[in-house]
């Protein structure tokens, strides 16, 4: 098959003939037909991710069924699937009680494992982790929901209890913020959004954002007192910066709900966070780790009745060749949404529409 491989940590990539993998037992193999380029994806180019060389990057993927390994119960060869960025062993109290996304011995393509910047990928615990992707929804949104805006859904609804008519503060207006902001406002949020991209924020504002913020010299947290009054309900970091978690937790009113998804890389392993401010004000902080495949139905049902629709999100559709190029200049994420990739010739009207 196809791969894009990295063999050195921020090294050149490169797009090379590879053998195909096997369906691992009780897991399947996927024909990828679409995979999201993904700042988390640079995390693991960048070094801050534990990975074994040569490494395939990608986790955010969508597909159909090739191959079906012993055990699977629920899945056969053709099944259109996405899957959850963190996938679970299917076996342990976390995984069966529909907590995957904390599970101990959990499996993530692309940083365990190869991943979706590939023709095909293997998937472990099949009947635990695939999702079926239901009709008229594209390959291309399936993929854009395996960890940006599946992340983004339960950060807001699961982790943080966003009601309608509350202040929702977003740093950070790439794939993983505009999905929140979407999100945010079929929920009846109400959105602020803070970026250093005036795309971006001109993005977010498509989407429903009430208020932008450029971050460039700005007073971020003094700027979100002064359009809600009292501070933000919640407020989410989707950068992972010193700076991008600290304006968070600032922006926010007494007894608000910060939310981390951004990931937070410094030498030591340990971030700075304004703790001060955290127990004076009696705040919550939260962190968000994907959504377990046990949760995607109710967000299904948004997108299926056309409440929530993540191809809104998709900016451009690239190849293999293209994304190599691009991944290590994936830090900050896209300026005007997602980048997906598509890493064979397979072609959906939605695909067409984008190229």
């Amino acid at each position: 098959m196809r791969a894009m491989v990295m063999e050195s940590i921020r090294g050149p990539l490169s797009v090379q003939s590879v053998p195909a993998p096997e369906s691992p037992s009780a897991g399947v193999v996927i024909e990828v037909q679409a995979t999201g380029l993904c700042g988390s994806d640079w995390h693991a180019w960048a070094g801050h991710e534990d990975i074994a060389l040569p490494h395939v990057p990608g986790h955010e993927l969508a597909g159909v069924i090739a191959a079906v390994g012993e055990g699977v119960r629920e899945w056969s060869v053709g099944d259109r699937v996405t899957v959850p960025f963190v996938c679970g062993c299917g076996q342990c109290r976390w995984c069966l009680a529909g907590e995957a996304q904390v599970c101990p011995d959990q499996q993530q393509p692309g940083f365990t494992h190869w991943g979706s910047f590939a023709e095909y990928v293997p998937i472990h615990a099949a009947d635990t982790n695939l999702v079926a992707v239901p009709e008229g929804v594209s390959a291309e949104a399936a993929a854009a929901l395996g960890c940006r805006f599946a992340t983004a859904y339960r950060a807001l609804t699961a982790r943080a209890g966003l009601a309608r008519g509350q202040w929702l503060t977003v740093v950070g207006a790439g794939g993983l913020g505009l999905s929140l902001v979407m999100i945010a406002r079929a929920l009846g949020a109400r959105v602020i959004a803070v970026d250093r991209s005036a795309q971006a924020l001109s993005a977010a504002e498509r989407l429903g954002a009430e208020h932008t913020i450029l971050a460039d010299g700005a007073d971020v947290p003094a700027e979100v007192h002064r359009l809600t009054g009292e501070g933000s309900d919640v407020a989410v970091d989707a950068v992972g910066s010193a700076q991008t978690c600290a304006d968070s937790v600032m922006s926010l009113r007494r007894r608000g709900r910060h939310v981390q998804i951004g990931l937070l890389p410094t030498e030591s392993g340990l971030s700075p966070v304004p703790m001060a401010r955290a127990i004076a004000w009696e705040l919550d902080l939260l962190g968000s780790h994907g959504m377990a495949a046990a949760d995607y139905p109710g967000m299904l049902e948004l997108i299926r009745t056309g409440a929530l629709q993540p191809e809104a999100l998709i900016e451009r559709v690239v190849g293999l060749e293209e994304a190599a190029e691009l991944l290590p200049h994936a830090s900050g994420g896209a300026a005007g949404g997602m980048t997906m990739i598509r890493p064979s010739s397979y072609l959906s009207l939605e695909a067409l529409l984008y190229s």
